[in-house]
């Protein structure tokens, strides 16, 4: 899932549960954690042949995540933020979330050829809803509809843990609202988490990456 504005076909939006298009996997070289690794990719999700530019920017400017926790990747795609921080931070638990079922399968091949046990890729209905994380990683899904991407925020966010340093960290394109949601943010979550501080972590290549933590 993404802000960004790489084409997609009519019937095959990167966003859908189960894309039409024929599966056929193909390799993808790609840089993360400091590390050239070979992967594998196909149609029908979003940015299937590369990491796309808010994704990238978000890995440039989110904060190392800390050494141990439960993290969870928001949208998780074929898994280039999600493979990160289970490469950064060994000793963490990692979920990858997404409602594109082929999304889902790159992401859970691509954890394993990277022999990335902690790396559990579900569907979201299937995360125990009792469980909590320490940092979320998401370029959620704005072309769904603000209405749907609010939806899926205040489902979310408010599962961030009691932890001091607990954040999540979304990256959204300027002129796609970044600078609304993030004033959405800061009326809208106390109301369903209690206090919190919405900031913009970092402005780059025309996208915001936001930050929410508990206040």
């Amino acid at each position: 899932m993404s802000t960004d504005d790489s084409p997609q076909q009519p019937a095959d939006h990167y966003f859908s549960a189960r894309p039409a298009s024929a599966d056929a996997l193909r390799p993808l070289r790609v840089r993360l954690a400091g590390r050239e690794h070979e992967l594998v990719t196909a149609a029908g999700i979003f940015s299937p042949d590369s990491i796309d530019r808010g994704t990238r920017v978000l890995l440039e400017h989110a904060p190392p995540p800390p050494a141990h926790g439960r993290f969870l990747d928001l949208g998780c795609g074929w898994g280039p933020l999600a493979l990160t921080l289970a490469l950064e931070s060994p000793g963490a638990r990692v979920h990858a979330v997404d409602v594109n079922e082929r999304a889902l399968d790159l992401a859970r091949r691509n954890a394993e050829l990277l022999d990335r046990a902690d790396v559990l890729v579900t569907r979201p209905e299937d995360v125990d809803p009792d469980v909590r994380f320490d940092l979320v990683w998401s370029n959620p899904p704005i072309r769904v509809g603000k209405q749907a991407l609010h939806d899926l925020l205040l489902t979310w966010l408010p599962r961030l843990s009691d932890q001091e340093e607990a954040a999540a960290y979304l990256v959204v394109q300027k002129n796609l609202g970044a600078d609304s949601l993030q004033t959405w943010l800061i009326s809208t979550l106390p109301g369903a988490m209690g206090p919190v501080r919405v900031s913009r972590e970092a402005s780059s290549k025309g996208f915001r990456v936001l930050r929410v933590g508990r206040g």
